[in-house]
């Protein structure tokens, strides 16, 4: 937790400024594209990444689709888990998040600054409506970061069992399921220190919609889960 609040202390001045700035672009979508919020929210991870003294290696980027919206479904770790993953991927996307972990200071502004979306655990019709919307926005090209695990407490270098319903929304929008696989980034604001840390990206390839057609919600789940472990277990 040093390195976490050692990142809010040293940035106060770049809070200040971008908070009020980030709520400004939330209130004019006319004036700020998805393009120009996202460069933003980019701005902020590499002030983070800076001033945190960490580093973020990415692989796989050239297996990203080219074109159309994917759901990308990476293993979860830690806080910085979706900054990473926004760190390597160029074009916008956004996220998925539990509803408190969104409203933490900065999470709150950057998730509303990518219109994310924030998933409420006890409200059962609540996650429904947001999977629609999900399905919806992604058949239109938008591309979406959701964590399966659900949580991160403790997970380190190994998995948790995946939410089956998590990829719900990409079976119904027919989109290409994208597995990322995180690796080491639970040390950044877990461990005491504030050495220089490293954590890595790796965008594995897609799975086409044609692969998991048919297939179970479930059954897409181990699909997804197999490929990130055996990625994981070659990284170890």
């Amino acid at each position: 937790m040093l390195r976490f609040y050692f990142v809010i202390l040293i940035n106060l001045g770049a809070i200040f400024y971008y908070i009020p700035r980030m709520r400004y672009c939330i209130r004019h979508p006319e004036r700020y594209s998805e393009e120009k919020r996202y460069r933003i929210a980019r701005r902020i991870v590499r002030i983070i990444s800076r001033t945190g003294r960490i580093k973020t290696e990415v692989h796989g980027v050239e297996n990203l689709p080219a074109e159309g919206g994917y759901l990308m479904c990476p293993n979860h770790q830690g806080r910085f888990d979706a900054l990473a993953v926004v760190a390597g991927h160029s074009k916008p996307c956004t996220v998925v998040m539990d509803y408190e972990r969104s409203q933490l200071p900065i999470a709150k502004e950057v998730v509303d600054l990518l219109d994310g979306k924030r998933l409420q655990r006890d409200d059962l019709r609540q996650q429904v409506s947001v999977i629609h919307e999900i399905t919806e926005e992604v058949k239109q090209g938008r591309r979406y970061i959701i964590f399966p695990e659900g949580g991160y407490d403790n997970n380190q270098n190994s998995l948790q069992p995946f939410h089956a319903g998590t990829f719900k929304c990409a079976m119904r929008a027919g989109c290409p399921i994208v597995p990322v696989v995180i690796v080491d980034s639970y040390k950044i604001f877990t461990k005491n220190s504030l050495r220089r840390v490293k954590n890595y990206v790796y965008f594995l390839k897609p799975i086409p919609y044609e692969e998991y057609a048919g297939l179970s919600s479930a059954q897409v789940s181990d699909l997804v889960y197999h490929r990130i472990e055996a990625q994981l277990n070659e990284c170890a």
